[in-house]
């Protein structure tokens, strides 16, 4: 688990088959780290599994690949955010962010106003219906909130201040880029308890029309 404020960002570099070598100097995400821990890398929850001078190993397996960007970090140079997990008795700053991302989506403008940035994201059409104005998203592992979205929710606006801009890699963004997108936890619940059973699961329910009139819950 984690929140969604950046501790510090690194480089991946390739480390074998299916294995990457995360580049950091950041004291705040090395400090402490040990093997087994969990880190969000651009919002991808990886684990440790090696300690090296250069930072630490992970390994990626292929859904992580398809749903997110860190293949494309491999073949350019970018530097990633980082955020080690939550421990007990840490502030929850951001909001809860698992680290399992759901997707990409692009930048399509970014605004430079006086003391802020206004960055314009286009999502994929399974993720629109769970972005809200005002909701929280987490993009590329930064907790934000959804400054104002479209009806459908698959065009979306965040605002930036100069502290999350600085220390993220925000600044590095422009119109064209994949990010990776995690929604709010919670609208994933909801969504399943309005879609309710699917109609496999209902057939197979004990609860059904006849249930109800049997134990006297419909007349």
């Amino acid at each position: 688990m984690f929140t969604g404020l950046i501790q510090g960002q690194g480089q991946l570099r390739s480390w074998g088959t299916h294995q990457v070598l995360v580049q950091t100097t950041a004291p705040a995400v090395l400090a402490g780290l040990t093997l087994g821990d969990s880190v969000a890398v651009d919002g991808v929850c990886l684990t440790v599994e090696t300690l090296v001078s250069e930072g630490f190993v992970v390994t990626t397996s292929p859904e992580t690949l398809d749903r997110s960007t860190l293949a494309q970090s491999l073949d350019t140079p970018w530097q990633v955010n980082l955020e080690p997990a939550l421990r007990v008795g840490d502030r929850l700053g951001g909001h809860f962010v698992t680290g399992h991302v759901d997707g990409m989506g692009k930048i399509l403008d970014i605004q430079t106003l006086d003391n802020s940035w206004i960055v314009a994201v286009q999502s994929p059409p399974n993720l629109a219906k769970l972005i809200v104005s005002k909701g929280s998203i987490a993009l590329n592992g930064i907790s934000l909130t959804v400054a104002d979205c479209d009806r459908r929710g698959d065009r979306f606006t965040v605002a930036v201040i100069p502290h999350s801009f600085a220390l993220t890699n925000l600044q590095a963004l422009a119109p064209g880029i994949w990010v990776n997108l995690e929604t709010d936890v919670l609208g994933k619940y909801v969504e399943k308890l309005i879609q309710g059973p699917s109609p496999s699961d209902a057939a197979s329910s004990p609860i059904n029309t006849a249930f109800l009139l049997d134990h006297g819950y419909l007349r």
